[in-house]
């Protein structure tokens, strides 16, 4: 599993488009062998994109059924399983239409899986999903690694997905800038991560003086914040084991990069 990181407007999706066949470019891309455009590869890659892509007057279970037929694959049972995971199959009868957002999400990530591809490409695939959703398509992201199919995630929200890359590409300005396993880029920020308590009145004045990565409220009032800087800038701080998120925030520090909520 390898996942693409970087702000908005880095050119994710331009490169995910590229590899999917759906933008020209200069070069060339293969797919288990073969060049991205051909039946063949097509045949073995899977692409969930950033919006939804479902038909509006086919039903969730005829979704499925037009990607079997599409593809020529039998009905193993294996959608079906897929509706189950992703708590759509009581939905089987709905229309694309009269879907919320997050179902629509949802179909679109069975109907790119049930032919059972060699290799998928998700673009921001955890937006608008519920906690149940996100955790059991990140165990599906593992399944499909533990089975030998490769795996390429582009998200710019690090938290979802930084337990579950084995490679990760940093990307800034339509260009990857860095890559490696997580414990490898971690080393970047070694030292550089602090957690300290602060009081309330104080947190504005330390939110202009240093890059806060979260916060969350104590019951005294006061607030836990973990921090990345050069060194220890508020009183009392403790040196923190680095995380991915905290490397993007010190890549990106020039950025404003959406790192999930924080909790207050």
């Amino acid at each position: 599993t390898a996942v693409l990181l970087g702000p908005n407007g880095a050119g994710k999706s331009t490169i995910i488009k590229c590899i999917a066949g759906l933008l020209r470019f200069s070069g060339k891309i293969l797919i288990c062998g073969e060049p991205n455009k051909t039946l063949p590869a097509k045949r073995e890659l899977g692409y969930i994109p950033e919006l939804p892509a479902v038909y509006e007057l086919l039903t969730v279970e005829e979704h499925l059924e037009f990607i079997r037929r599409a593809y020529r694959v039998e009905d193993d049972g294996y959608g079906d399983s897929l509706l189950e995971r992703l708590e759509l199959d009581d939905k089987r009868k709905k229309l694309g239409r009269e879907l919320s957002k997050g179902m629509q999400q949802k179909l679109s990530i069975c109907c790119a899986l049930v032919h059972r591809p060699r290799v998928l490409i998700f673009d921001e695939p955890l937006v608008g999903l519920d906690p149940h959703a996100i955790k059991e398509l990140k165990m599906l992201f593992r399944e499909l690694r533990a089975e030998g199919r490769a795996v390429l995630i582009s998200t710019h929200i690090v938290s979802d997905v930084e337990y579950i890359a084995a490679q990760n590409m940093i990307m800034k300005d339509g260009r990857i800038v860095d890559v490696g396993a997580t414990e490898q880029l971690l080393e970047a920020v070694a030292g550089k991560v602090f957690t300290a308590i602060v009081r309330q009145d104080e947190l504005t004045l330390f939110e202009r003086a240093v890059r806060i990565v979260s916060m969350r409220g104590e019951p005294d009032g006061a607030v836990s914040v973990r921090y990345i800087s050069d060194a220890p800038d508020i009183p009392g701080s403790r040196p923190a084991e680095p995380r991915l998120e905290d490397l993007y925030l010190w890549l990106f520090r020039q950025e404003t990069p959406e790192m999930g909520e924080a909790r207050c």
